[in-house]
């Protein structure tokens, strides 16, 4: 049985909202009532009395339903509260003591990954961490020291790639690139129930000039290749780099599943060997 822990205040969700919160959780998951209660071990009946409101759940239930169809941890915590438990869920800050092992496997991780660049961001792109490699390739990019972010934001990856002001007009594919991330982090909001702070992001980077609302959607005729380099031209040089994004297996915290580790890669030798001239700089 699960115990209770210490977990980040979530706001009280509406009364009598778990139900309706389900069936919205079942259908997105693409999910029957007959499939959910198979996997989570509940009977049809069940599943069915607790969407329409005539039974109540226990809180170990809201948990293994919520298991059942991989809703989110941030979500669960809210569904928790929808019905009338307490969140159970941590969301530590990243440079909480608790998380110092995950911490330190993961500067494990970018040390390795040099001279190519490596960082650390969170669902919505603000960077947490970065090996040399990548400070050297941020350097690099702005010919200088990035500017500072807003004030009480962070440095923002998504943000530097659609601002006009930072790296637009060095992007030589910038379209291409700009669509497929948008669309993408767009369609992982809403997959993950379009929370209230994610969607504001997305309309943040949207008002953004020259960035359509057809970011949005990748149309289907304009799917990218297999691997998507990003094509930078900087004061004369070019460089071509493609990257793969890993995450935490089985993360009970809410920052360790929205941790996401980018390593960047060259996509020619004369980028391979550009990476190993900035690395030897710096």
């Amino acid at each position: 049985m699960m115990q209770p822990s210490p977990a980040t205040p979530v706001a009280p969700a509406p009364p009598d909202t778990f139900g309706p919160m389900l069936r919205a959780w079942r259908r997105r998951r693409g999910a029957s009532q007959l499939a959910l209660a198979l996997q989570s071990g509940v009977s049809q009946r069940h599943v069915s009395f607790l969407e329409s409101g005539r039974a109540k759940p226990s809180r170990e239930m809201v948990v293994q339903l919520t298991t059942a169809l991989d809703v989110p941890l941030r979500q669960r915590n809210t569904m928790l509260l929808a019905a009338g438990f307490a969140p159970v869920y941590r969301e530590s800050g990243f440079g909480a003591p608790a998380l110092a092992p995950v911490r330190q496997a993961i500067e494990r991780m970018l040390q390795k990954h040099e001279p190519y660049p490596a960082v650390v961001i969170d669902r919505l792109w603000n960077l947490l961490q970065a090996n040399e490699a990548a400070q050297a390739l941020t350097v690099f990019l702005f010919e200088g020291l990035p500017p500072a972010p807003p004030p009480g934001k962070s440095p923002n990856l998504l943000r530097w790639l659609l601002d006009p002001k930072a790296l637009r007009h060095k992007v030589a594919n910038w379209e291409e690139v700009a669509r497929y991330l948008v669309s993408t982090t767009y369609a992982e909001i809403l997959a993950d129930g379009g929370e209230p702070k994610a969607l504001s992001f997305i309309e943040e980077i949207m008002a953004f000039p020259d960035v359509p609302a057809s970011f949005r959607r990748l149309r289907f005729e304009e799917r990218p290749p297999p691997v998507l380099t990003v094509d930078y031209v900087v004061g004369g040089k070019a460089l071509s780099v493609f990257s793969t994004i890993v995450t935490l297996g089985t993360p009970q915290d809410i920052t360790l599943q929205e941790v996401r580790i980018e390593c960047f890669f060259p996509s020619d030798d004369r980028s391979d060997a550009l990476f190993k001239s900035l690395a030897a700089k710096s």
